[in-house]
């Protein structure tokens, strides 16, 4: 196949022009395996190649884009095409095993049983045992499709036996392109959530959206120059969570009221009316799910948040090197140059690692995160003459 442009269901895959080639030959038959590990960095769109390939195997066409197969794949509802999505932080056996277990059933069409894993790196270890027996014996006309950010993060038997596909970071310009023709947003807005967005698209979709999301990340990115004191550390850590507490409460409130309702409904419960013996134990349940989904939430837009702080530290040693690299605050060129000023491109690279420390300490090693910020912050405080 030629390297022209490849349009149908691949329109929503934004800079991956080689990842959708392959793609494309493999739903052609060209190059079609039983598995397939997706992996690329955060907001490249791992579940939106893997969704958008599952729709090209459905469709007789190879992915038209127009079909009842690709609008029923894309839309979510089609009947061979399952997603496993978790808001927990892992994805446990018991999950794993029903999917497993629908692997093993025919395609209620004439094409393929698709079974996608999203998050495939939160897989507990019992579960990536189920998932590998499944795809070391895999039944005809079943195609697993798994999403990691990189191969290291998925069991090494597993990714063995699976077909690698590797997104890029969509370059500015094709995410300015993608906001435009997709979201209708002027040109100047589309580039500059593009820019701040470092090629994360559903990033670059909520700064393009909301005018709210484009002032946290103000509050972020203006962080750097004020942290001059320990009290002035402090106060950024809590400014800082408070930032990513409210952007994910934003996120989930009106899904948690949503379940609510849809929990009543079942149950048959009205207001003040009487309630089942059942619904106590199911309202508890669905109160704990709500609190670890609002946990990882909230992790999620911390390390996002952490990310644009990194932003401004490379910005910072750019400016400093002479690099000539593109910023991606442009508009706190007058912040950064002070930066400059008062210290060094080592100290913002070791700013940087403490940056990465405090990432790690919350992800891997579940330290609460506000005494993760705190302790960051403290080390990213500006030297002691400086206090303009």
């Amino acid at each position: 196949m030629s390297t022209a442009t490849v349009h149908g269901v691949w329109d929503t895959l934004v800079g991956q022009r080689p990842a959708i080639a392959a793609l494309d030959r493999a739903a052609k038959g060209q190059g079609m395996s039983h598995a397939w590990l997706f992996t690329g960095p955060p907001g490249s769109g791992r579940s939106n190649a893997a969704i958008a390939f599952a729709a090209a195997l459905e469709c007789e066409q190879g992915g038209c884009g127009v079909c009842h197969a690709c609008h029923t794949v894309l839309a979510g509802s089609h009947a061979d095409v399952s997603v496993v999505r978790t808001e927990k932080l892992s994805i446990g056996v018991d999950e794993v095993r029903d999917i497993v277990r629908r692997s093993g059933l025919s395609p209620v069409g004439k094409r393929w049983q698709i079974l996608i894993i999203e998050d495939a790196d939160r897989l507990t270890e019992q579960a990536c045992n189920a998932l590998l027996k499944a795809i070391e014996e895999p039944t005809p006309r079943t195609v697993w499709m798994l999403c990691a950010p990189t191969v290291e993060d998925v069991l090494t038997t597993i990714r063995s036996r699976c077909r690698l596909v590797t997104l890029s970071t969509p370059a500015p310009a094709d995410v300015a392109a993608f906001l435009v023709r997709s979201m209708g947003v002027p040109d100047s807005l589309a580039e500059y959530a593009a820019r701040h967005s470092q090629g994360h698209i559903g990033r670059a979709r909520a700064l393009a959206a909301d005018e709210d999301v484009r002032n946290r990340r103000r509050e972020i990115v203006s962080i750097p120059t004020r942290v001059t004191s320990l009290g002035a550390c402090m106060q950024a850590a809590d400014r800082l969570h408070a930032a990513a507490k409210a952007e994910a409460d934003a996120i989930t409130s009106e899904l948690d009221q949503r379940e609510k309702v849809d929990l009543d409904a079942a149950y048959g419960v009205v207001e003040r009316g009487r309630r089942p013996r059942e619904y106590a134990p199911a309202l508890a349940a669905l109160d704990r799910s709500q609190k670890t989904r609002a946990k990882r939430r909230i992790l999620d837009v911390v390390d996002r948040c952490l990310m644009d702080l990194v932003s401004v530290y490379r910005d910072s040693i750019a400016l400093g090197t002479g690099s000539g690299a593109q910023l991606v605050n442009e508009e706190l060129r007058p912040d950064l140059e002070r930066l400059v000023q008062v210290s060094s491109p080592e100290q913002d690279l070791r700013r940087i690692d403490a940056i990465f420390a405090a990432r790690e300490q919350m992800l891997e090693f579940n330290v609460p995160a506000q005494l993760a910020l705190e302790s960051m912050m403290v080390a990213l405080r500006l030297p002691e003459g400086d206090r303009s």
